[in-house]
């Protein structure tokens, strides 16, 4: 047998709070989103020091969500303000 103790031992990861429902946020709007977007993209760090999550890549693609800790619910309705944007052409469709 081995003697190695950390051989077998794996440590669980940090559970992610969905931000959407920290903050009690039932509904998501693609103008405010692409505000959020945008107003955030140089800095990932919220006024209060905390980290922001990114919703969308640099390539334009959505952030799965076991990435960026959102719930299932936030997720769909994000997943859908997000392609709202992009067909009235605030977010492109592909990054640069």
């Amino acid at each position: 047998m081995r003697e190695n103790k950390s051989a077998g031992y794996r440590r669980a990861p940090k559970r992610k709070v969905c931000p959407f429902c920290a903050g009690k946020i039932d509904d998501i709007d693609y103008i405010t989103l692409v505000k959020d977007i945008e107003k955030n993209s140089d800095k990932s760090f919220d006024r209060n020091g905390e980290r922001r999550p990114r919703f969308v890549a640099e390539n334009g693609k959505i952030i799965p969500r076991r990435t960026s800790g959102v719930c299932v619910k936030h997720q769909r309705l994000l997943a859908q303000a997000v392609k709202r944007a992009r067909i009235m052409a605030l977010l492109p469709f592909k990054g640069e």
